[in-house]
């Protein structure tokens, strides 16, 4: 008898053992994909960072088009957002992530398209159809005797640029895409946070995510990466013949094969997304066996009757949800502690989203680095630094044991030492570059008061120069000259690398013993002693990066702190939303639409649009990027300085030294909740306050 009961259990466990099995597997299948998700959606990120000044000479468009096309990405993300929090849950999650994932591939992918209908890169303007049809001997000289037509574009040629440029508004089609892969990221981390947490063993769910945001860190190295080796190669790499193109990556005219990091973002994508297809809705049976016991166990308890009613009588008292809604709303908007909070985030976040977004355009405006070394060097100072101040924030919180004030007091402390050190970066800002008819006269000699209209020189006066050309050749004087006619050079050393121009009449050598004075194809590179601030510059950025990290993690925790229990997830819903509403779209905007009023030189169109900034006023380009970034982050100061002020008033006489594991002993002990303003309150009034 014994033994048919053992063999009984026996049989009745071994179903349990594997359907636990199938569990588990299931589970850990969607933890894998998720992963692989998190790194593609942070590799995209990293691609359309580094690839924003490409994308502006590609594409001839100002730095305030490009901060429209970066926050796209957040439109995308505010369009479906509230859709997907919502009605996400209540699908089949892994199949909805699953879509988003395949969305997101798809709009890095459209992102890219472009370079395969747009025709060549014209780096010169006299760049028409082929690159490699324009040899040396096509370089504007100085032409004296000869008619202006030859150094000036023709009609013919200037009518048919013009036609060819009817597609100049091309751009929209990145921004498109931009916005698509916002679109489809937005299901990844609500869902799949929810996801593990509804469905991971107790206790396990925060070192999953742990380990997801861990991984997730491989997609920003891979961007990086990527982005130096892409940077490298040539835009129309496969079209044309690069022995005949003139520029090299040192160029400033250089456009790297920025669609390629596109493709490999958005492929990586779209193979995440695969997974997510077979996976069932819920790990805990296979979807066949779920469809077969779905008649047989349809209200099997009371509870699970009780549960359907509820969720009948929710759905008739829909008016009643969004009432409640908008009282739990104005209930944390009239908290003045998340208030004041919010406002202080939103400061920090457009002034980190700001730099970020334009800091490669900086390095190698600023020190004269190549997109390629930008990549490097952002990739090799910013994942370790900020990975470090982060663990640090967390590590100092809990070694500490620190109080809601104390939190509030670390994020102030770090968020003051990020706006001191931020100050030596005013000390490194380099002088603008001598530049005949930018910054000097056409000679050479003398400063200008004005880069709009210098006059020319008595050297070049004669040439029949075109002034808008910009064909930038570095003379033996260390004088950047816009082209090789206004330099008042005479001849060049033909098809021979590295290309070099003679006789040039502008170009005066100290010390030199003829006038046979010549000039090399490219821009002059910086003087030694802006190199040292470019060093200096990285020191600081380090540190700027790691106090900014380590204030992160404290401001995170007192934004649902310092709210009601049952409004913690409205008050870190709206708190993204407004992030992403009010500092992720305007942000590259306005801080792009700044940095344009300091260009001195912009490309101009066949048809005589402005196009890009060939050439910016270096001195007035720091002083404004920085100072933006920094009068953000002080007046962020200031709100955390009145924070702590206000919750000091707000939690007078109680115990804010209180450790949190020691209010945790409190509230076991039967002590109330805070209320809105961050005081006690009895449990009926607290059970009556309006909650979602």
């Amino acid at each position: 008898m014994d033994t048919n009961q053992h063999l009984k259990k026996t049989a009745e466990a071994t179903p349990s053992k594997k359907r636990e099995t199938r569990c588990c597997n299931g589970f850990k299948v969607f933890l894998v994909a998720l992963a692989f998700s998190f790194m593609s959606k942070a590799l995209g990120g990293v691609v359309m960072k580094s690839s924003i000044t490409q994308i502006e000479k590609r594409f001839d468009i100002s730095s305030s088009v490009s901060g429209l096309i970066d926050g796209g990405f957040e439109i995308g993300n505010l369009l479906v957002i509230v859709f997907v929090s919502y009605f996400g849950s209540k699908l089949h999650r892994p199949k909805i992530i699953g879509i988003g994932c395949f969305i997101m591939g798809t709009g890095s992918i459209l992102t890219a398209l472009p370079h395969f209908f747009m025709g060549y890169y014209r780096y010169s303007t006299e760049t028409l159809d082929n690159p490699s049809e324009n040899l040396t001997t096509s370089f504007s000289t100085c032409s004296i005797s000869e008619n202006l037509f030859l150094n000036r574009t023709s009609p013919m040629i200037v009518e048919k640029g013009c036609e060819k440029e009817s597609g100049s508004y091309i751009w929209i089609y990145v921004l498109l895409g931009n916005l698509l892969r916002g679109i489809g990221e937005t299901p990844i981390v609500p869902l799949g946070v929810s996801y593990i947490d509804d469905f991971a063993e107790t206790g396990h769910s925060s070192f999953y995510l742990g380990t997801l945001h861990a991984v997730s860190m491989i997609g920003p190295i891979i961007g990086f990466i990527q982005g130096s080796l892409f940077a490298k190669m040539y835009v129309d790499i496969g079209y044309v013949d690069l022995s005949s193109i003139r520029i090299t990556p040192k160029d400033s005219r250089w456009v790297g094969a920025w669609w390629l990091s596109f493709l490999v973002a958005g492929l990586l994508s779209i193979v995440s997304s695969i997974p997510f297809f077979f996976l069932p809705k819920n790990p805990d049976k296979p979807q066949k066996q779920r469809k077969d016991l779905t008649s047989l166990h349809l209200l099997k308890t009371n509870e699970e009757r009780s549960q359907m009613a509820n969720m009948t009588n929710h759905g008739q008292n829909v008016s009643e949800t969004i009432t409640g809604f908008i009282q739990s709303l104005k209930s944390i908007l009239t908290n003045p502690l998340y208030f004041i909070l919010l406002c202080s985030s939103l400061l920090l976040a457009s002034s980190h989203i700001g730099s970020v977004t334009y800091v490669f355009k900086y390095i190698e405006q600023q020190y004269g680095q190549s997109t390629s070394d930008a990549n490097v060097l952002l990739g090799t100072i910013t994942l370790p630094t900020i990975a470090t101040g982060i663990f640090t924030g967390g590590y100092i919180i809990k070694k500490f044991k620190l109080s809601l004030l104390g939190i509030a007091k670390l994020s102030c402390y770090s968020i003051a030492a990020s706006v001191i050190i931020q100050q030596f970066n005013f000390a490194v800002i380099c002088e603008n570059k001598p530049v005949a008819g930018l910054t000097l006269t056409y000679d050479g000699n003398n400063p200008v008061v004005s880069h709009i209209n210098v006059p020319l020189s008595s050297c070049n006066s004669d040439c029949n120069c075109d002034k808008s050309h910009w064909e930038p050749v570095c003379g033996d004087n260390g004088v950047t000259y816009m082209s090789p006619c206004l330099a008042g050079c005479k001849s060049s050393s033909g098809n021979k690398k590295p290309i070099v121009f003679y006789n040039c009449s502008c170009v005066e050598v100290t010390g030199a013993q003829n006038k046979n004075n010549s000039v090399n194809l490219g821009e002059c590179p910086r003087d030694n002693q802006c190199t040292k601030n470019f060093y200096i510059y990285v020191t600081v950025q380090v540190l700027n990066y790691f106090f900014s990290a380590l204030g992160s993690t404290p401001t995170i925790m007192l934004v649902f702190k310092n709210v009601q229990p049952e409004l913690k997830s409205l008050a870190v819903g709206f708190h993204s939303l407004t992030i992403r509403a009010l500092g992720g779209i305007p942000a590259p905007m306005y801080f792009g639409a700044l940095i344009d009023k300091t260009c001195m030189k912009w490309s101009t169109s066949s048809c005589g649009k402005r196009g890009f900034c060939r050439m910016y006023n270096s001195i007035l380009y720091g002083k404004t990027y920085l100072g933006l970034i920094v009068s953000l982050r002080f007046s962020a100061l200031i709100l955390l300085v009145v924070l702590i002020f206000t919750m000091k008033k707000t939690y007078q006489g109680k115990n804010t030294e209180a450790s949190e594991n020691e209010r945790k002993d409190m509230n076991e002990a039967n002590l109330e909740p805070l209320n809105s303003d961050g005081y006690f309150v009895p449990s009926s009034k607290a059970d009556n306050e309006t909650h979602m």
